[in-house]
């Protein structure tokens, strides 16, 4: 008994140390910083919060019920064989033209006004801070497209989870981007990652900053925040509003359906393009991620002419079927008389003008 409490406790020790020490966890948020949110009205005993009351957490039931289902068809929740990436055109990605070209899940290259701003570049092999845990991309590993992007203006950040902040995928960029805008507190994990400061803007929920010509702002989404084991809620989140002389662009982030939508359109839609979270939903965490019905009203809400559903094609981070999501919005979308465009993963689609038939077209079909 004694050596087998000896070994839980050096293991217990090492994995504080694994995660204290390796920088794939990011930084803590300091005093002052914590100082400075304190009398913010989304942070409240240490943590940022929410704008409405929201269930993160799951009982013992709820786990469970996932432990079961993590057992049925299992068989649906990933592709039979690697998704092919479509081979990237760069002649239209290096144009002056707006267009936004997705890599899949949440990770997008957007070009507003001929400026080009990456957002949630997670171009990486696994949703996870170590190689052998978590879900691995259904493609093969897209890092390599980092070398061919072009300068990037700006990367966009909506919060710190690892399907979205990708510590291989900053490193390999470092070098190629002007500026990082982030949601407060996630400065930290840029700058132990060898990003200079004055490279980063943190922004609060409505916070804006001019960048070249371009309004760019942080709004609201219902969601959480967290990459260690102590430090769940001390990083903002939200979605990113982009306006160029154009374009109106609207990406929601993740997060779950409330009346924050109807502010955002008000505010500042109505927008040309909307990309909204709608994948890796579940019954017992329905106040964090929307269904793919939610999505498309969550679009109308925004006001947008047309939408493209993200936060799938990737991963499998729930339960459901992997092409669910997007034909359930499509469906949805089909009623609802929303324009919804589903382009390839490595697929350029123009934001200005019409669009193409075969964005409109799921590809799997």
């Amino acid at each position: 008994m004694i050596y087998l409490i000896a070994v839980l406790l050096v293991l217990c020790l090492a994995i504080v140390s694994f995660i204290n020490f390796h920088p794939v966890f990011g930084g803590s948020v300091k005093k002052e910083q914590k100082e400075n949110y304190s009398s913010l009205n989304n942070y409240k005993n240490g943590r940022f919060v929410n704008l409405v009351p929201t269930n993160e957490n799951m009982g013992v039931a709820d786990m469970f019920s996932m432990l079961k289902d993590s057992f049925r068809n299992r068989g649906e929740r990933k592709p039979n064989q690697n998704l092919p990436i479509l081979e990237i055109d760069w002649d239209k990605v290096n144009s002056e033209k707006d267009s936004l070209t997705w890599f899949g899940h949440s990770a997008f290259l957007l070009s507003i006004d001929g400026k080009k701003m990456l957002v949630d570049p997670m171009l990486g092999f696994v949703a996870s801070p170590v190689s052998f845990v978590g879900s691995k991309r259904y493609s093969q590993d897209t890092l390599t497209i980092i070398d061919r992007l072009p300068r990037i203006d700006a990367v966009l950040l909506t919060h710190d989870h690892y399907d979205h902040l990708d510590y291989p995928s900053i490193r390999k960029l470092k070098n190629k981007v002007e500026h990082f805008f982030v949601p407060l507190g996630v400065s930290p994990h840029l700058l132990r990652w060898g990003i200079a400061k004055e490279k980063i803007t943190e922004l609060n929920w409505w916070e804006e900053r001019e960048f070249h010509g371009l309004t760019v702002a942080l709004t609201p989404s219902k969601h959480f925040s967290g990459r260690g084991v102590f430090n769940r809620n001390t990083t903002l989140w939200g979605g990113w509003v982009v306006l160029g002389q154009k374009t109106r662009f609207y990406t929601s982030g993740d997060g779950g359906y409330d009346e924050h939508f109807k502010e955002i359109g008000k505010k500042y839609g109505p927008f040309d393009m909307t990309l909204m979270e709608g994948g890796q939903y579940d019954r017992r965490w329905s106040d964090i991620h929307m269904k793919p019905e939610e999505s498309v009203q969550a679009n109308i809400d925004v006001g947008g002419k047309r939408m493209m559903l993200i936060h799938w094609g990737a991963f499998t981070l729930a339960f459901h079927p992997w092409t669910e999501p997007v034909e359930r919005a499509l469906m949805e979308a089909q009623k609802a008389d929303v324009n919804m465009v589903v382009p390839q993963i490595g697929e350029t689609v123009e934001l200005t003008g019409e669009i193409s038939h075969s964005s409109s077209v799921w590809w799997r079909m």
